[in-house]
């Protein structure tokens, strides 16, 4: 495999999908690159840190990362493994008239004010199934271009769309909890732990992290988790395994989390089974 590979699952008019997967070899920031057109980037498995300047998006499956047309930026992987992402390019006309103007810099532009956005459980399921329907090659034009565009529509309105909170110091610090989480996202960890690899108090680390995402620390990997779970049902024939494997305490453990999560079992999001 090469270091980056990327495969188009849709290429139309109004929108073009594609996957990318990176080895993530190189743990140091790469040479700045472009993006030749915006689009909405959706991590699916690892973890990435996109830098602008000054700034950066520590990238993982609980959010969507922008990268806007002509701006340039460089990537490192601070955690082994590499990752796998979704990335949704649409016509100018439909993103004009999907992005909300809070959301963009200027309301006449279509470049987004925010490195990223978090997404929640609905957008994650509407992620996953988007790449497996695409992969079978079960949909229509019509149907997938609808699938990309509800995705889009999703994430960005009023209701979901969520900007980290805090200073930048505080999301800096956050950042790093991130990392600790992506890096052993089956790991039953402890405040102490945690806060032991970050040089932060339990109680510290507890308000700057739910002051950044709005989400405690539990819940965050617990996203992180169910997200890798979506990706990797189609590998697993034995279910209780995969919640094991992904740090669940038993199979009724995982079932329960997912259903409670996703609205459904894990066995109705097999390839297939939602269609």
């Amino acid at each position: 495999m090469p270091e980056v590979a990327v495969q188009t699952l849709l290429r139309s008019p109004s929108v073009a999908v594609r996957d990318i997967r990176c080895r993530g070899t190189c743990r140091h920031q790469s040479a700045e690159e472009c993006a030749e057109a915006t689009e909405l980037v959706f991590p699916y498995r690892g973890v990435y840190a996109r830098h602008l300047g000054r700034d950066q998006a520590i990238a993982e499956a609980n959010q969507v990362v922008f990268f806007n047309r002509d701006e340039g930026y460089r990537i490192s992987h601070p955690v082994a493994g590499g990752d796998a992402c979704l990335s949704l390019a649409l016509s100018e006309p439909l993103l004009a008239e999907l992005a909300p103007t809070v959301l963009l810099r200027a309301p006449s532009g279509l470049a987004f004010r925010h490195h990223r956005l978090r997404i929640d459980p609905q957008a994650q399921a509407m992620v996953a199934r988007l790449r497996q329907t695409l992969k079978a090659r079960d949909a229509e034009p019509l149907e997938a271009e609808s699938m990309a565009l509800s995705l889009v529509a999703h994430v960005l309105g009023p209701r979901t769309a969520r900007a980290a909170g805090g200073s930048f110091g505080r999301q800096r610090l956050a950042d790093r909890v991130k990392l600790v989480l992506a890096g052993d996202p089956a790991r039953r960890w402890t405040l102490a732990q945690v806060g032991a690899e970050v040089g932060m108090s339990p109680v510290y680390l507890t308000q700057v992290f739910t002051q950044v995402e709005g989400l405690s620390l539990y819940r965050y990997q617990l996203r992180l988790r169910l997200a890798r779970a979506l990706d990797l049902l189609d590998d697993y024939d034995d279910l209780t395994a995969l919640g094991l494997d992904l740090g669940f305490s038993s199979h009724s453990h995982f079932s329960a989390a997912f259903r409670e999560t996703y609205g459904g079992p894990p066995s109705a999001f097999r390839r297939g089974a939602s269609r």
